[in-house]
């Protein structure tokens, strides 16, 4: 019987165990390096060991690495062997053992442990890398025409344009030997299964090669591509580890797999492929949203939606078909099924969210596709994302399959255009370059900060800035400069603190200088500010002293967000992360991934458990450890952060540790109190909870107590009568409101039947085009729709100037002008445009509105003009 995934993966991890390497369990598809956004090869959680810039876990290191790409989704079901979410076997020797025992195991692996016979088996080498030719020769005993030299493009590995490389050797199964030299180009004769990088150099940024003191190995075995090998079946989708999922699909859509279609089939293997990927993504804390791995998830879970759908399901299916991907994922990985009510919760609530939209925005393509134009314009593809929820890729997708393109250069346009329409803000102009802070900071030394321990201190002028320009001496006529002293205790903005405010003051008294702000640049604390009296100059002594009531204030918030990260993570959901914080003197802010809205019980049960650590009294201690202790011991991280090593470290025993270089109250009893104000959405998949600590407590009382006092002299009641006095005004308005509307609406159809006397009858067709007074789009809807059915065949558009000085228009098409080829939606949205705005909808009924009613006349009469001439003569397109 073949041997099944699981137990290829744990023969993998045992042979390896026998021979002294640590078994480690499998990184998150979320890594710990910032610069990639996910785990996309067994190596990358080792990469700051390669790199030197952590110690080795151990001299000998074995894993089954979880790893997820999308640079060939494309080719996903397509090929034998293209996924997304796979698993990469791996040994790593951290300078210890190097080519020799790398080569000699690798063939004892995979011809004895795994029962490959030699004769199917080829190696390639890097052209120049003699010393491995002779290993395969004269250790494995691999004949010369089984080995094949190749170039540094496909054997020659790097982390990157500098540091540790080297070149490579891997393993190919011949699936169809043959006498003579092999051609490992051939895709169909020969697959590659295992990878043997021998790290032992190390390049410069001049391109120089030197010989690492310490060499290493770093290997990588497709568990998928081995399963196919072993358990001989065409592709790596007929294997145990994807071929359930396919399976279940098929019976759900009743499709015998190997009877089906290759549309059908190819449908069958992104689905298996792709619910692998979001059930093990989400089970690593990621949610679906518009930015990053989150639009990564959301673009995976519409793709198999999608390809549903083509096999004919139109109900909901990915979270039962994720329980499957999750059973398969048995004992390997325990943290899967632990979190299978939030992987299943999170792909239904996102399937139905895409499901609303998904009919409305596949119609509109095709009937886009249908023109035969000569692809898709990046404006339909950017209103079909923005406006449908349709990934770009996935519009490109549908349209490669009727034979179009899609100008991605013009969606970009697009986008960028939308980006600056959105952009909260602009962000602020730095008078200097970072290349000239870097410069700056060589020349005068970097800044020591003092703030942790004392807030006030002596310190010398070190520089002075004034326009972007290095001035010897200012004074109160100068306006805004920069200053950087030798040390101070100004706590620079960083981690989502604001930087401190004070003054620095001259020993003789005749000087102060106000700062406002402090930022950090390069090496060096920028103070900004400006004298209020006297002269500061370069080279003077002079006393600082940091605000110190805001400094405690916002220290006290700081505290007070770890506690808050540490009770969403014990009350909420313990994935929950970090997206984002701003802690100042008044009050905090923390942004976190949720996909779902805090109950009023979770925020109440919230403030209790944070309260509770205050009134407990906990030590907050500082910690200065090695990076790699700190994050054993539970440390959490931002991701994003550069941290340095070793780490400074806040832990609150028992409640919370996290990486972090902010200032921090010495005990939690010194927070006081702590009250959240706000929580709410910020983007698809982050929530945020604004929250005041300490005597911002006091603050937002007296405030909220001076908005109460105001109501109950204002309508003469007590305090606990204010909601049920805003209740009665509510329904009393709501009553008014609605008698507005109803007289609206009798209003519009006494004006709407007066236009009946304007209706022109052409060829068989009622066409009516008017415009009515100040009626409101509801209305004016209803009295489009009214028109249309007293006319019967035919066509209505009406255009309208409600009281808010805003165009309405609306188009309304019988069945019958619909068959002629002629869209409500497409002819509102083109009038609409005449007047300001834009719009649309279906092709029997569409509605738009406008900023300019002067443009409404001449809309109409477009209407008018174009529908005459269409329904004069049909076949005109």
């Amino acid at each position: 019987m073949p041997l099944s995934g699981d137990a290829i993966r744990q023969q993998f991890l045992n042979f390896y165990a026998q021979r002294q390497h640590q078994v480690l369990p499998s990184a998150s598809l979320i890594p710990s390096d910032p610069t990639v956004l996910l785990t996309i090869a067994g190596m990358l959680p080792f990469k700051p060991v390669f790199l030197g810039q952590q110690t080795a876990p151990a001299p000998r290191v074995t894993t089954a690495q979880r790893c997820l790409r999308t640079n060939d989704i494309d080719n996903v079901g397509r090929t034998r062997r293209h996924h997304t979410f796979f698993e990469m076997l791996g040994n790593f020797s951290f300078g210890d053992y190097f080519k020799a025992e790398a080569i000699a195991w690798a063939w004892e692996l995979v011809t004895q442990g795994f029962g490959l016979p030699p004769e199917h088996l080829a190696v390639s080498v890097f052209e120049q890398d003699t010393e491995t030719v002779t290993l395969w020769q004269e250790v494995v005993g691999l004949p010369p025409e089984r080995i094949q030299k190749m170039g540094a493009e496909d054997n020659f590995w790097a982390a990157g344009p500098t540091g540790p490389c080297g070149p490579c050797s891997e393993i190919y199964y011949d699936f169809a030997p043959q006498p003579g030299a092999v051609d490992l180009t051939d895709d169909e004769r020969f697959v590659e299964i295992y990878n043997l990088v021998f790290m032992e150099l190390n390049r410069d940024a001049t391109g120089n090669m030197t010989p690492l003191a310490h060499k290493n190995i770093d290997t990588g075995m497709g568990l998928e591509r081995l399963a196919r090998i072993l358990q001989n079946v065409p592709s790596n989708y007929e294997t145990d580890l994807i071929f359930p999922l396919m399976q279940q699909m098929a019976e759900w859509v009743n499709v015998n797999y190997p009877k089906a279609s290759l549309e059908q089939q190819l449908s069958l293997k992104i689905i298996g492929d792709h619910i692998r990927a979001v059930v093990h993504l989400i089970a690593d804390g990621v949610i679906p949203s518009n930015v990053r791995r989150g639009y990564i998830l959301r673009r995976l879970i519409r793709r198999l939606v999608r390809h549903g759908r083509l096999l004919g399901l139109r109900r909901p299916f990915t979270a039962e078909l994720a329980q499957t991907a999750i059973n398969l994922t048995g004992s390997a990985y325990p943290h899967v099924a632990a979190r299978a009510v939030t992987i299943q919760n999170e792909l239904h609530r996102e399937e139905q969210q895409f499901l609303k939209t998904l009919e409305v925005g596949e119609q509109l393509l095709f009937d886009v596709m249908a023109q035969k134009s000569a692809g898709i314009s990046g404006k339909v593809a950017f209103d079909l994302a923005t406006t449908y929820g349709f990934p770009v890729e996935l519009t490109a997708e549908i349209a490669a399959e009727q034979g179009l393109t899609v100008d991605m250069a013009g969606y970009e346009q697009e986008m960028t255009k939308h980006r600056e329409l959105s952009r909260e803000g602009q962000e602020t102009v730095d008078v200097l370059a970072a290349n000239q802070w870097v410069e700056l900071a060589e020349e005068l030394g970097k800044t020591v900060f003092t703030g942790y321990l004392n807030i006030t201190g002596t310190t010398t002028v070190q520089g002075i800035l004034q326009a972007g320009e290095r001035v010897s001496r200012c004074d109160a006529t100068a306006g805004d400069v920069l200053v950087i002293l030798q040390e101070t205790p100004f706590y620079a903005e960083s981690g989502g603190q604001v930087g401190d405010t004070g003054i620095l003051t001259s020993p003789d008294g005749t000087l102060q200088f106000r700062v406002t702000d402090v930022q950090k640049k390069a090496d060096l604390w920028v103070h900004y500010g400006r004298v209020e009296q006297g002269e500061l100059a370069v080279g003077m002594s002079v006393q600082a002293q940091v605000d110190r009531w805001r400094r405690y204030r916002t220290q006290a918030h700081h505290t007070a967000t770890h506690l808050l990260q540490a009770a969403l993570q014990k009350l909420i959901d313990p994935h929950i992360a970090q997206a984002g914080s701003l802690v100042t003197a008044e009050r905090l802010r923390f942004d976190f991934n949720c996909s779902r809205p805090l109950t009023p019980a979770e925020l109440q049960q919230l403030e209790w458990q944070i309260n509770v650590w205050i009134a407990e009294a906990h030590p907050a201690q500082v910690l200065t450890l090695p990076l790699a202790e700190a994050k054993a011991r539970g440390a959490i991280a931002m991701f994003g952060e550069k941290y340095s090593d070793p780490v400074r470290v806040i832990d609150i025993p028992g409640v919370s540790m996290e990486l972090c270089g902010g200032t921090h109250v010495t005990n939690t009893a010194a927070i006081g109190l702590f009250k959240i104000v706000a929580e709410m959405g910020i983007a698809s998949g982050i929530r945020r909870i604004e929250a005041v600590a300490g005597l911002g407590v006091l603050d937002y009382l007296n405030q909220r107590d001076t908005v109460v006092k105001e109501l109950t002299d204002l309508f003469k009641i007590k305090p606990e009568e204010i909601t049920q006095r805003v209740r009665e005004l509510q329904q009393e308005l709501k009553a008014k409101t609605k008698h507005i509307d109803q007289l609206n609406t009798q209003l519009a159809r006494y004006q709407a039947l007066q236009l009946l006397n304007q209706t022109e009858t052409i060829n068989g067709y009622q066409l009516l085009v008017g415009q009515l007074g100040q009626v409101e789009g509801e209305a004016l809807k209803n009295a489009a729709q009214e028109l249309l059915q007293k006319l019967g065949k035919g066509a209505v558009v009406l255009g309208s100037v409600p009281a808010t000085d805003k165009v309405t228009l609306v188009a309304a098409f019988s069945p019958e002008v619909v068959q002629l080829g002629l869209q409500a939606g497409r002819l509102v949205g083109d009038l609409a445009k005449r007047c300001g705005g834009g719009g649309g909808g279906r092709p029997n009924f569409a509605q738009a509105g406008g900023k300019d009613p002067q443009g409404l006349p001449q809309a109409l009469e477009k209407a008018r003009r174009e529908l005459r001439q269409k329904l004069a003569d049909p076949s005109n397109k």
